[in-house]
């Protein structure tokens, strides 16, 4: 009796599966209204609508956080939100063909909404974007690799696993912002003070210019 009862009360505390959907507006009705009503509070402590017009969401590898920003009421830069990237792989430097387990640099879009994943949910990174693809067109480089994503669960190759509570905030935000409306920044490390650990030697010679790019954008916000 004394083991059925141990067992039956291990079961019990053992954490749930989160949901499966099929589909975006599954999820949206699920997640949306204690995701909204959580988010409108933290937005309104920054002064900043929500949804707003326009998000920037930067990542940061090497520190590992992914930071979210959006325009205040009188129009400066906040950062109104930062998760912790829990899952991720690779090293400092861009993805440059399938299978070498890096998570991109550059500038993207998010693509699409994925609502049944292994990894919980999430949203598709528009990897390879059109320099990538300059650049692998001229450097001759093929099988680029493809489906990187900002998903749930704490595994990750190539993708930014975010936890399972985190990308549930995310993805509700994302569509009430709309994915057209949120950039993508993937950078190495915080470009404004810290120097990215990669051999420059041993990188494309297009990434001092991507790091300068890099560089530049982020200036724009109070990281």
């Amino acid at each position: 009796a004394n083991s059925t009862s141990a067992s039956t009360s291990a079961q019990a505390s053992a954490p749930q599966a989160p949901p499966v959907f099929q589909s975006t507006d599954r999820v949206l009705a699920y997640y949306g209204p204690v995701v909204r009503a959580k988010l409108k509070a933290l937005f309104a402590a920054q002064n900043v609508a929500y949804p707003p017009r326009a998000m920037t969401w930067i990542a940061l590898k090497e520190e590992k956080q992914l930071m979210l920003f959006a325009k205040n009421k009188t129009g400066a830069y906040k950062q109104v939100l930062t998760y912790p990237i829990i899952g991720t792989s690779g090293v400092a430097g861009p993805k440059l063909k399938e299978g070498d387990k890096q998570v991109p640099e550059g500038f993207y879009k998010i693509a699409g909404f994925r609502p049944n994943l292994v990894a919980h949910i999430g949203m598709d990174v528009s990897y390879p974007n059109a320099a990538d693809k300059a650049h692998a067109q001229a450097e001759k480089r093929r099988n680029l690799g493809c489906d990187i994503l900002i998903h749930g669960s704490k595994w990750s190759t190539g993708c930014l696993a975010m936890g399972n509570e985190p990308i549930e905030e995310m993805f509700v935000l994302a569509h009430d912002v709309r994915a057209k409306n949120i950039a993508l920044i993937f950078a190495p490390c915080n470009l404004l003070h810290a120097v990215p650990a990669v051999n420059f030697k041993k990188q494309p010679a297009w990434l001092h210019d991507l790091y300068r790019e890099l560089r530049s954008e982020m200036s724009r916000y109070p990281i």
